[in-house]
């Protein structure tokens, strides 16, 4: 994927990107139909769901922090890199084993704990591996191939699950096959970037001046995570207003090719117009997107709130990591990477468990309406409290 008049994108950022293309096939043959598989089959509450997928959420987020910062000490991102894609293949399937809640929380965590520790070593590889000018293209292409493996994953457990060729259970046991091919691609075709992570040793992940703007900017983010409930919880919706169990799969398909569409030019436009008009209009839309869930009382409203929800995505995925690499200098990277996770993760578990709490108690009209005004609150605390000029280091 290299846009017309750039130089071609360095091996590793192309490499990473298919590994993301393999592990999101793997990973979404199970995510669009592990809320019903929870709800129908194991008779798990919504409450339960946003604990499940809060924790999972959060510990993964809050083990990028270490493990950012521990790359940047050892100056090497591949073996932690490796780890991690290793663990969430091996444990993600195990799913179709799983006779409880309490089991597929368990498993959840573990893959997640995969995920934790290779995202923030992975994002610096990505920055060490390109020129400033080239990082929201670099970010939008590796975000569209996980996008795009998001479209295969719903496609082929619609295809499985339709023709009957699989069960349920069966379907998740074979997403092993996509997640270890990420795994050998990590193993033989990544390498390191070693001069462009400096000798200077890191000696903690909060001793670091990483800058007051990188601050602001990381506090903004956070009141913005405490509106991003699991998605879990818009196909819930999505089912509510009439989208049936068979066509779920094809819904999140629909949501990624958007993505996948939107996040290469996203992340483009951000080089060249900057990241801050990208990220306020992409948070103006999810604000009006979950308003639009509170709002919506037939099947079609969902399909084209999910058309509207991918543009927020291809806005923001890449541009968001592209300004963490440009506030911090390059020895920071994997720590300040770390920082942006755990600030992600710090808001996942109460957005999601909340969210779940209102939605039993008061309804799900409710709970999308509090999420629209708390990402309407952070989209002004980022014009009044992030400056305009966001390339501050190169």
């Amino acid at each position: 994927m290299t846009e017309p008049g750039r130089p071609p994108l360095a091996r590793n950022v192309r490499v990473l990107a298919t590994v993301s293309f393999f592990t999101d096939v793997a990973s979404e043959m199970i995510y669009p139909l592990l809320p019903l598989f929870l709800s129908t089959v194991l008779g798990t509450s919504a409450a339960a769901l946003g604990v499940i997928e809060g924790l999972a959420e959060s510990v993964s987020s809050l083990l990028r922090l270490p493990a950012g910062w521990y790359s940047d000490r050892i100056r090497k991102r591949k073996p932690l890199v490796l780890f991690g894609y290793l663990v969430a293949a091996v444990s993600r399937p195990l799913i179709g084993l799983a006779q409880g809640t309490g089991q597929v929380l368990a498993i959840r965590l573990t893959d997640r704990f995969g995920k934790g520790v290779r995202t923030a070593p992975r994002d610096a590889l990505i920055a060490d591996s390109v020129l400033q000018s080239q990082r929201g293209y670099a970010y939008g292409v590796h975000r569209a191939a996980d996008s795009l493996g998001a479209v295969a994953g719903p496609l082929i457990a619609w295809a499985l699950l339709t023709f009957e060729w699989v069960e349920l259970r069966e379907l998740f046991l074979w997403a092993a096959v996509p997640g270890l091919i990420s795994v050998l691609l990590v193993a033989f075709l990544v390498k390191e970037s070693r001069a462009a992570v400096p000798v200077r040793v890191v000696a903690s992940p909060v001793s670091l001046p990483l800058g007051r703007t990188f601050w602001r900017y990381l506090f903004v983010l956070f009141v913005f995570t405490l509106s991003t409930s699991t998605d879990a919880f818009l196909l819930l919706r999505a089912s509510q207003l009439g989208v049936a169990t068979a066509m779920i799969p094809i819904l999140w398909a629909m949501l990624h090719v958007v993505k996948s569409s939107s996040t290469v030019v996203g992340g483009a436009l951000s080089d060249r117009l900057g990241r801050r008009p990208l990220i306020l209009g992409g948070w103006a839309v999810y604000a009006a997107v979950y308003l639009g869930f509170a709002l919506s009382s037939a099947e079609w409203h969902a399909w084209a709130l999910f058309v509207v929800y991918g543009l927020y995505f291809g806005a923001t995925e890449g541009t968001e990591k592209a300004l963490v690499a440009d506030l911090v200098p390059a020895e920071r990277r994997g720590t300040a990477f770390g920082w942006f996770n755990a600030a992600l993760g710090l808001g996942a578990l109460p957005a999601s468990v909340v969210f779940g709490l209102v939605w039993e108690r008061s309804g799900p009209d409710v709970a999308f309406v509090m999420g629209a005004g708390i990402a309407a609150v952070a989209t002004l605390l980022f014009v009044l409290m992030v400056p305009r000029a966001g390339r501050e280091v190169g």
